[in-house]
C-alpha cells in the first residue's frame, strides 16, 4: 500500500474562518506525529451552500469541525447526533462513517476539563453570560459537575434567564463562577466586555472566558483586578480538539 491510501482528510465548516484556531492545531498535530493527513477549512456563506457540501463534497473527510455560526443549523442535515449533542442541541464535531454523519459536542468535554482545576468546594453556583450556542455546552458540562447554574441575557424573555440589570452584590456574591460565552471583547474588539458589576467580584471567583484572542480580555482583566482566578478558552480548545481527534479515530 502506498503513502497515499493512508491519507484521511479533516476540516473545519464555518462562515469567516481566517481566525480559525482548528487548522493550526491539526496541522501542527499530523506534522509532530508525522501522519500524510490534511486539515482544510470549508467557508460557506449560508446554509444553501452547507446543505450542498453535506450531501455530496462531505464524505471526501473522515470527521469534521464545525463553528458558529452552523453548530445548531447542521442538525437536521446528521444521521445520528450523541448524549452531549442531543442534550445540547448544539454540534461541534461530526465523524463520517459508512456514509452517515454523526454528530458529537466536544466543546462540553473541553470546558468541564479545562474548569476543573479551578473548582473548590465553595463553588457551588455559576453565571452563564450569553444564551448562544456555546451557552448550552457550558450549561451541559455544569449539570454533569453537579455545579447550579442561571443564564444572563440582554432580552431574557423567560422567567428562568436574568437580565444583566438584575445583577447586583447578592447574586454575584451567590454565583462564585461567572462564564462568558458571548463574543464580547474579542480582537479587534478588545474594549468590548459584558455589562455586570464587576465590583461585586472577589478572590472567591472564577472568571471564565470562552475567548481566547486576546489571551486577556477585558472581562478577565476586570475580574483579575477583583482577585478573582481566571482562565480564558485556549485550554478548552485544545482538550475539544483533542476529543474531536479521538472521536474520528475511534
Amino acid at each position: 500500500m502506498g503513502t497515499k491510501e493512508t491519507i484521511k482528510h479533516f476540516g473545519l465548516v464555518g462562515k469567516t474562518l481566517g481566525y480559525s484556531f482548528s487548522k493550526k492545531f491539526f496541522d501542527e498535530k499530523f506534522s509532530s506525529l508525522q501522519l500524510p493527513h490534511s486539515f482544510s477549512n470549508f467557508e460557506f456563506a449560508d446554509e444553501q451552500a452547507l446543505g450542498m457540501f453535506l450531501l455530496d463534497e462531505v464524505f471526501q473527510l473522515q470527521g469534521f469541525s464545525v463553528t458558529i455560526p452552523y453548530k445548531e443549523i447542521i442538525i437536521p442535515y446528521l444521521d445520528k447526533l450523541d448524549d452531549s449533542a442531543k442534550k445540547t442541541q448544539a454540534v461541534n464535531a461530526v465523524s463520517v462513517c459508512d456514509g452517515k454523519l454523526i454528530g458529537y459536542n466536544t466543546d462540553s468535554y473541553g470546558f468541564s476539563k479545562a474548569l476543573q482545576p479551578h473548582l473548590k468546594e465553595t463553588h457551588k453556583k455559576a453565571l452563564i453570560l450569553g444564551t448562544g450556542g456555546a451557552s448550552k455546552a457550558v450549561a451541559y458540562a455544569l449539570s454533569l459537575l453537579d455545579i447550579e447554574f442561571s443564564f444572563v441575557s440582554r432580552t431574557p424573555q423567560k422567567t428562568a434567564i436574568l437580565g444583566y440589570e438584575e445583577l447586583d452584590k447578592k447574586i454575584i456574591n451567590s454565583h462564585q463562577i461567572i462564564i462568558n460565552t458571548t463574543p464580547l471583547g474579542t480582537f479587534p474588539n478588545i474594549t468590548d466586555c459584558p455589562d455586570i458589576p464587576y465590583q461585586h467580584i472577589t478572590n472567591q471567583h472564577i472568571a471564565f472566558d470562552l475567548v481566547y484572542n486576546p489571551e486577556e480580555t477585558l472581562f478577565l482583566k476586570k475580574a483579575k483586578k477583583q482577585g478573582a482566578c481566571i482562565e480564558n478558552g485556549l485550554a478548552m480548545l485544545h482538550f475539544q480538539a483533542e476529543k474531536s481527534w479521538e472521536i474520528w479515530n475511534s
